[in-house]
């Protein structure tokens, strides 16, 4: 089921920044900022981080990157699944697999501020991979594809300035961005070291192996 409460309260309840807003999260009108304790009456008088169980720090790490990702429960175990299927370390496979989905990569590429305004970008064809057209937020891409911006889009008002925008931005080394052909290329699959997200993948493992 979609969550549909509001993004600030879901990074109040979560106790952590989940960065639904893009620019606004990291400005003093971030809801979090705002207002650092948990939704609910007796918020503003809780003293300090609640207590968790073992279960409890599991399902919120499990939450954090649910949310990050903008996925339901049966699509996040799907993902998991197929980590697991796979040999090799599954947490860096699970982190693989959310980073390779094609919302993800715009997000990462610069062109859209948060993986929210991302996916909504793909969901309205705004995008190619390697010359057609994907408006399936979650498509996997990979080494080698090549994420363009369609040229007719290019004229939209949303898209004015993305150029400088580029430029500007902070790239992961598994992509290369280029500014002039408003294009991102998958240099290669992500490697640990790529992959910088503020959940702890082992925890999330944890869980669904219990």
């Amino acid at each position: 089921m979609k969550n549909i409460d509001p993004k600030c309260k879901q990074c109040r309840r979560i106790g952590e920044k989940l960065f639904f807003k893009g620019e606004r999260c990291l400005s003093a009108k971030c809801g979090l900022t705002r207002r650092n304790f948990i939704p609910g009456f007796h918020g503003p008088k809780a003293k300090g981080a609640p207590r968790r169980s073992d279960y409890g720090t599991q399902l919120i790490e499990k939450q954090k990157a649910k949310k990050q990702y903008i996925l339901n429960e049966k699509q996040f175990r799907i993902l998991f699944e197929k980590a697991a299927k796979k040999r090799g370390n599954t947490e860096e496979l699970l982190l693989q697999l959310l980073e390779l989905r094609l919302d993800n990569v715009v997000y990462r590429g610069g062109i859209a501020a948060s993986r929210v305004e991302a996916r909504q970008l793909v969901n309205h064809g705004h995008f190619t991979v390697n010359g057609r057209v994907v408006n399936i937020p979650s498509y996997k891409v990979k080494q080698g594809d090549v994420i363009k911006l369609k040229a007719k889009s290019t004229r939209s008002k949303k898209f004015i300035g993305l150029d400088a925008k580029l430029k500007k931005a902070q790239i992961p080394g598994w992509l290369n961005v280029s500014a002039e052909e408003l294009s991102i290329k998958v240099l290669h699959e992500p490697a640990a070291k790529d992959l910088r997200v503020n959940f702890t993948p082992q925890i999330i493992v944890e869980f669904y192996s219990r």
